[in-house]
């Protein structure tokens, strides 16, 4: 039978039909017939809780496919969640649809979150759905320590080494070609483009819980999210700027079109992990680099100086990571 995407799409109708099969028959979200759910969790068990909302026009394009705005709330909240140590378990969805949404647009965005779900492992545990002019999505994220310690922003100290993993810059590139604001080939214009539209967040986390002294994921920017790891102690960064990972083709991009690469750095959705770890732990890093096949870099030193530095020299830069203002 052809979908009839005019028919009236009640709220009980979307969770029926989309919601539903992401929960997995789990026994806490009552069968999503209850308001709330709960979670039982052990003593010697640690739950980390994260929360992400976007909106159409300020986070993502009015044009946007409905598996790209799936795959970034989603990512937005594993991201939190790794750079805490934590692995996900199960999350809270709240949507605010139009009435012009359709069954087609649902689909799309609901078998996204089943191919992350079936990824990463976690289930749906509940959540709402309210009647908005534009498209806004919610999800608040839990995660699970099994056993030591949060990874915190406030812990970094005297003499450790910065690393982060992965390459900066994709998704400010894509950013710009969506904008048409720079030119390139077909081929690398898609290439950046996709590195936007479809974030891939970092799972390493859990496996930095006894190596990181401080963490937190790229998602404001690389400058701005770096400031966050050191004014809690009122410290500062020496970054040797040659050494942070950025992929060759995008170099040849910042030459040909001119821009720089503290503005690159300034931008935000890498979703990569930025940590601080005693310099005797260099060698474990590297083991769990290896081990893992993810590229993990070391960009600098944490100084008993406020600023951040380039290659010695103090940066002249807005360091604040990115902010709504009302």
């Amino acid at each position: 039978m052809k979908d009839n995407d005019r028919q009236t799409l009640s709220e009980s109708f979307i969770i029926n039909n989309y919601l539903k099969k992401l929960n997995f028959n789990k026994k806490e979200s009552f069968n999503f017939e209850n308001d709330g759910a709960y979670l039982s969790i052990s003593e010697n068990k640690k739950i980390v809780v994260s929360n992400d909302t976007i909106v159409e026009g300020v986070d993502f394009f009015t044009n946007d496919d409905a598996d790209s705005i799936a795959n970034k709330i989603i990512c937005y909240n594993l991201s939190d969640i790794s750079s805490m140590g934590a692995m996900p378990y199960c999350f809270n969805l709240s949507l605010g649809l139009p009435k012009k949404i359709s069954k087609k647009w649902l689909r799309s965005f609901s078998s996204k979150i089943l191919k992350l779900q079936k990824k990463y492992k976690f289930f749906l545990l509940g959540g709402d759905i309210a009647q908005t002019k534009h498209i806004v999505i919610s999800a608040t994220f839990f995660g699970r320590i099994a056993s030591g310690r949060i990874i915190r922003r406030d812990g970094a100290k005297i003499n450790d080494d910065i690393w982060v993993t992965g390459n900066l810059g994709n998704s400010f590139a894509g950013l710009m070609f969506k904008k048409n604001i720079i030119k390139a080939n077909d081929t690398i214009k898609k290439f950046f483009i996709k590195k936007y539209l479809y974030p891939d967040p970092c799972m390493i986390g859990d496996k930095l819980r006894l190596i990181a002294t401080s963490a937190i994921d790229i998602s404001d920017g690389f400058y701005g999210d770096l400031n966050k790891l050191l004014q809690p102690n009122n410290l500062g960064a020496n970054i040797d700027v040659k050494s942070i990972p950025i992929l060759p083709k995008l170099k040849n991009l910042i030459l040909s079109h001119k821009f720089k690469i503290n503005k690159l750095l300034s931008a935000g959705d890498d979703y990569e992990i930025l940590f601080t770890s005693d310099p005797k732990k260099k060698y474990l890093i590297n083991a769990l680099s290896k081990k893992n096949k993810i590229k993990i870099t070391k960009i600098g030193t944490i100084i008993n100086k406020k600023g951040i530095y380039a290659d010695g020299k103090i940066l002249s830069l807005n360091k604040k990571s990115f902010q709504y203002n009302f």
